[in-house]
């Protein structure tokens, strides 16, 4: 008997230890990775200014702006939409530890779903965090997963009905940020933050919306600029000029009966030109290897060479593998090549960037660089 207690005890101890260490990891994934403020930047304001709604919850999430002497036109460029698109994000800091606006406004929203930024895809083994080497040392950002936390949200139901269309999805898809818009005042956490963001855009008077995302190397829609009928013009010249510049994108539609999308929705709802643009992320696919924060940096995974190797891929994948400084170039490129073409066609709403880094010095340089 006394021997059967001891055993339980230690059983016990074993087990207090291992919840211990369990919910340290656990409460690790609410510490939001810095974001170290450039001089570019005029104000921070938390997104609950615009809804109330979300105010003290993990929605909440902070809203940058770069406003330059000069007036002209506002952009709203968001990152972190998904947070398991790690280029997405950092091409957000990287902008946001740099930039400097001229004429116009950039707003920028880096941790779109900041719930989404606090907790892994169950069952995927990726890596809580990734590091990127700087001038100054490494710097640690979260690799966090595509849906809000089912702990800010739940549950599921069965089948997701998107508001106001009623169209049904998956009933995971009701976490999903870019499922949700125009969103809803009364509705679940990420319907009341795409409401948000749509009372930012309004209120703020946002001339034109960019939606920053990554997607698998076998998903067919890759390496890709997806406009709304009202920027199809825009985002076909700057295709265009991207291309003569030897860097490669597809030029999508957006679905007009795919409902609850950031640029099928802001133009719809707002009338203004919306685009998403995404690189090719390898470890987002079905295919990949072991997930690592080196992994996260290089691109490289034997598994998806592979299967490169087997035609099974809808994008070319080099044995260097796809690295996070050509992702990030790709997404700085093609803004600063869409402000290009906006400026030649809205001369009164004029949005010019400074300070900030061209495709060419991200590949020479490294993303760590470029951050503060």
């Amino acid at each position: 008997m006394k021997r059967a207690k001891l055993i339980a005890t230690i059983f016990l101890i074993i087990s207090l230890i291992a919840t211990f260490f369990a919910a340290k990891s656990f409460l690790v994934m609410r510490q939001a990775a810095p974001i170290i403020q450039g001089d570019g930047l005029t104000q921070t304001k938390p997104l609950s200014d615009y809804f109330q709604g979300i105010k003290n919850t993990n929605g909440d999430t902070d809203v940058y702006f770069f406003e330059g002497e000069t007036p002209g036109g506002t952009v709203l460029i968001l990152g972190g939409t998904h947070p398991n698109e790690p280029a997405a994000f950092i091409t957000a800091v990287c902008l946001i530890e740099n930039l400097k606006t001229a004429i116009g406004r950039v707003i920028i929203l880096p941790r779109a779903n900041n719930s989404a930024f606090t907790h892994n895809d169950p069952q995927e083994a990726n890596p809580q965090r990734f590091v990127i080497k700087t001038e100054n040392g490494e710097r640690w950002f979260r690799f966090g997963s595509r849906s809000t936390n089912p702990i800010d949200q739940w549950p599921d139901p069965e089948v997701y009905r998107h508001f106001p269309s009623g169209q049904k999805l998956s009933g995971t898809e009701t976490r999903n940020l870019n499922r949700s818009y125009p969103g809803h005042l009364d509705g679940s956490l990420t319907e009341k933050v795409t409401y948000a963001i749509m009372q930012l855009m309004k209120q703020e008077n946002v001339d034109m919306g960019i939606d920053l995302h990554e997607a698998s190397l076998e998903y067919p829609v890759i390496n890709a600029i997806v406009s709304h009928p009202l920027s199809f013009e825009l985002a076909a010249e700057t295709v265009m000029y991207l291309q003569f510049d030897g860097i490669n994108f597809n030029l999508e539609p957006s679905p007009e009966n795919f409902r609850g999308l950031s640029h099928r929705e802001w133009g719809d709802h707002l009338h203004i030109p919306a685009i998403l643009m995404e690189s090719a992320n390898t470890v987002q696919g079905r295919y990949h290897g072991r997930l690592t924060s080196d992994a996260v940096i290089s691109g490289k995974d034997p598994i998806y060479l592979e299967a490169a190797q087997h035609g099974l891929l809808e994008v070319e994948y080099p044995p260097e593998g796809i690295p996070l400084k050509q992702r990030v170039g790709r997404h700085i490129a093609a803004i600063q090549t869409i402000f290009q073409v906006w400026n030649e066609y809205h001369p009164d709403k004029q949005i010019l960037m400074e300070n900030v880094p061209d495709y060419s010095e991200l590949q020479e340089k490294g993303v760590g660089a470029f951050l503060n």
